[in-house]
């Protein structure tokens, strides 16, 4: 079984649901400590100035709590009506925004699962069709940390093989993973570029600008343009 392991992001980018569908299993890591600063609660969309930043009011926040730990602020209603505003004219706003309606309009006060009821949903406009799992659902030795922890999620659930995004390089070693019979992968996402209105293609914003601006029928080619190495 190929396993991903990742923390929940705020409607996050393209190469996170590439992810999600290179591999049959994925865990929301909603049991790690939250990161200020960080893409947990904020991303980017297409503005007239380029791009603007949409950041989702937390209560409680703090890089002592766990993301699980959190509670959701009262500025959604705000988020949405900026999305509105963006991509009424956008080619396949009427298939798209309803998604984002949807995932908004939950009432749903914790964060991780705020965040991951909002990476489900999309994956499931996708076409992504994984089994999912809670890491603070899963029975685990508590003390373990980093790569340890993953590596025995990795066990517990059975994975043979485990696919992370390029920032992991920095986290995890191959030979460890071999030592527990594992294979390690990074994946690589394609440089996957598409139209926006009539300007330059601006990169790397939130999947709220993928799904505005891109036929569902073309998803399956968008979510395979990676390698895997």
């Amino acid at each position: 079984m190929k396993l991903a392991i990742m923390q929940p992001y705020f409607f996050p980018y393209l190469g996170y649901f590439q992810l999600a569908h290179s591999v049959d299993s994925f865990v929301v890591y909603d049991d790690v400590h939250f990161s200020k600063g960080g893409w947990v609660n904020r991303n980017y969309i297409l503005s007239q100035a380029g791009r603007s930043l949409l950041t989702l009011n937390l209560s409680g926040a703090s890089s002592n709590r766990l993301i699980n730990e959190i509670a959701v602020g009262d500025n959604k209603e705000k988020i949405l009506k900026t999305v509105r505003q963006q991509y009424s004219k956008a080619p396949y706003f009427e298939l798209a925004y309803p998604v984002i309606e949807d995932i908004f309009s939950i009432y749903e006060p914790n964060l991780a699962s705020f965040l991951g009821y909002g990476v489900q949903r999309i994956c499931h406009y996708l076409g992504i069709r994984d089994t999912w799992y809670w890491s603070s659902e899963i029975a685990k030795d508590g003390s373990l940390k980093g790569q340890d922890k993953v590596i025995d999620i990795c066990k517990k659930l059975g994975a043979e093989h485990y696919v992370n995004l390029p920032g992991g390089r920095n986290l995890y070693g191959r030979e460890r993973f071999e030592d527990e019979g594992m294979e390690l992968s990074f994946i690589e996402p394609g440089n996957y570029v598409y139209k926006q209105y009539s300007r330059s293609f601006v990169p790397n914003l939130s999947i709220i600008d993928v799904i505005m601006f891109n036929d569902p029928k073309d998803f399956p080619l968008m979510l395979s343009s990676y390698s895997i190495v």
